[in-house]
């Protein structure tokens, strides 16, 4: 019997769109026949696999009306902030600009003796499986230089953005990338693993829950398929003594509410000094209290419904928990009259927080923040590292070597001085701890869709 994949919309409780997921002897099928592209595609010149993935994007750019209309459906952002187009194309130029360095041999001799160097070939098959939160920059991570270094590509989409792969197989396939070359498939979690214990790829970037990765991780055990797994985070900022107030709150709010917080590397805990402590709540309240909560086709609308009720009750309870134990909520909820209970859920600001709280170690995937002063750099240092997570850190001050320095001692994949919640496509993406493992952008990004093979030529017989 055919399983059928429903995408409820956060907008209006309904059913968006549905699709059937295939069964394994078809998603079988679609591994072998992106098996069985792979090599006449990697054959193509770098020129020409470039020049197909650019044309694709610039023919999803020619959606941007419709897609954007269709992720406030599909995960409620609102339309006024237009989509993913300037990551989405920042991205795909930049990976497309140094794939020809990234992917170049390294040379150790080329003279009349011997040739000896190190290539980068692609590693087959590569499956990626997106999240619903930025759903088409997550998946450009990826499949850019995933084709660009000669893979092809099967794409699973999260339930809640199902549309997304169906867009990005249309742009692709309208550019002239082969139909095996790139494939977009709705699948079950039992499918998706049994083509993962089958040894069906050459690398699996997925990015999501730490159980999903756990999962991910038990299914690929004892393949030796390579993993790229990126599990979210709980990203601290840190407000130093020196830092620009005003631009501290300004970020490090928007940071923290943009796309109702559903964000990797959101700001979802943040410690200010106590020399600044007070002046920062008071300004932050005052920014947050000037989000409009609502329908996201609405144009005054600067925060929309969470994706789905359910993430919006984790944040609840998260919240009740904390009120119950003491923190102190800011906002008042009644403000925001939008907030239904259901997936439509009012920011909140929290004090008198701590690290027995829920809301201050677990991933919270919303529009809360809990605020805490700290006395010394050291306490500061240590409440960031107290987490099972580590994706990046906003340090906020005017000195960049205090910056620097104070990074060297957190563990986290990217620093940020005065700035968050961003992806610089020349600096690789990674995480530690419960955040994942690989890389993604930067020339490492093309390090995880390749493996090396060596050369050793030896041009004479003595």
């Amino acid at each position: 019997m055919t399983k059928t994949i429903q995408l409820i919309s956060p907008v209006d409780g309904q059913v968006y769109l549905e699709r059937p997921a295939l069964s394994l002897a078809a998603a079988q099928a679609v591994a072998a026949r992106a098996k069985a592209a792979q090599k006449g595609w990697a054959a193509k010149p770098l020129a020409d696999r470039i020049a197909l993935v650019n044309a694709a994007v610039a023919r999803l750019n020619t959606m941007k009306e419709v897609i954007v209309e269709e992720l406030a459906w599909q995960m409620g952002r609102p339309t006024r902030y237009g989509g993913e187009f300037g990551g989405v194309n920042d991205r795909t130029k930049y990976m497309s600009e140094i794939a020809a360095s990234a992917l170049a041999p390294m040379v150790a001799e080329a003279s009349d003796r011997f040739e000896r160097r190190i290539e980068r070939e692609p590693v087959g098959v590569v499956f990626i499986i997106a999240p619903w939160n930025y759903p088409y920059l997550t998946t450009i991570n990826t499949l850019v230089p995933a084709l660009i270094a000669g893979n092809t590509v099967v794409l699973k989409h999260a339930t809640q953005t199902l549309k997304v792969g169906e867009r990005m197989a249309e742009a692709l396939h309208a550019a002239g990338v082969p139909e095996d070359v790139f494939q977009n498939v709705v699948l079950d979690h039992d499918t998706t693993e049994a083509l993962i214990r089958a040894r069906s790829f050459g690398f699996i970037n997925f990015t999501g829950s730490v159980g999903g990765g756990a999962a991910i991780e038990r299914a690929a055990a004892g393949t030796f398929t390579p993993l790229g797994l990126e599990l979210g985070g709980k990203d601290p900022g840190i407000v130093l003594p020196d830092a620009d107030l005003d631009a501290a709150v300004d970020t490090l709010m928007d940071g923290a509410m943009y796309n109702a917080g559903q964000c990797c590397c959101g700001i979802e805990r943040i410690y200010v000094h106590e020399s600044l402590y007070n002046d920062f709540v008071e300004k932050s309240v005052a920014w947050v209290g000037q989000l409009k909560l609502g329908n996201p086709f609405d144009a005054s609308t600067t925060l929309g419904p969470m994706a789905n009720k359910r993430f919006a009750q984790t944040v609840r309870a998260q919240t009740a928990e904390a009120l119950a134990a003491g923190a102190k909520g800011l906002i008042d909820p009644k403000k925001h009259p939008a907030d239904d209970g259901g997936a439509y859920l009012a920011p909140q600001i929290l004090v008198n927080v701590d690290h027995s709280m829920r809301v201050m170690k677990e991933e919270s995937f919303g529009p809360v923040v809990g605020i805490m002063p700290f006395k010394t750099e050291a306490e500061a240092i240590a409440l960031a590292n107290d987490s099972p997570y580590g994706l990046t850190a906003s340090i906020w001050t005017r000195d960049a070597g205090h910056a620097a320095a104070m990074g060297a001692q957190i563990e986290t994949g990217t620093v940020f001085m005065n700035r968050c919640d961003y992806l610089d496509p020349a600096l690789t993406w990674t995480g530690v701890k419960d955040t994942g493992r690989g890389t993604s952008l930067s020339a490492l990004g093309y390090m995880s869709v390749t493996r090396p093979k060596s050369y050793h030529l030896k041009k004479v017989t003595k």
